[in-house]
């Protein structure tokens, strides 16, 4: 029973980081990437179907696969992540111009994203 309350629970929240990720695509303030990794993390204890459909996914399955073997990026990646985090905040920031306090924040929660992002190691 209890390994049966575990299962579904990895396979709810598995479904709720997918869910944030794809909702991440279209918003600036919500990374993708690591919504898809807990996703891929959660649904490889408690459903192989969904796992290996995210691994063979051509948008970011090769990525996924990366991470779960090395804990690595590309650079190109990284790069490409960069550019989006990039234009998206800047957009934002544009956006709210008559608001210097909201403009802040972006700015730092950019910076933080970036800070991180380029502190996972790159595959050789």
């Amino acid at each position: 029973m209890k390994h049966h309350l575990r299962r579904w629970f990895l396979l709810t929240m598995g479904g709720l980081f997918f869910g944030l990720g794809l909702v991440g695509v279209f918003l600036p303030i919500l990374p993708t990437t690591p919504f898809m990794i807990l996703a891929a993390t959660c649904f490889a204890s408690s459903s192989p179907r969904f796992h290996q459909a995210l691994l063979n996914n051509r948008w970011f399955g090769d990525d996924l696969r990366r991470w779960e073997a090395s804990r690595t990026m590309k650079k190109e990646t990284k790069k490409r992540a960069t550019t989006v985090i990039l234009a998206t905040f800047s957009v934002s920031i544009a956006v709210l111009w008559l608001t210097p306090l909201l403009q802040m924040m972006l700015i730092i929660i950019a910076a933080v994203l970036l800070f991180f992002l380029w502190k996972i190691p790159e595959c050789p």
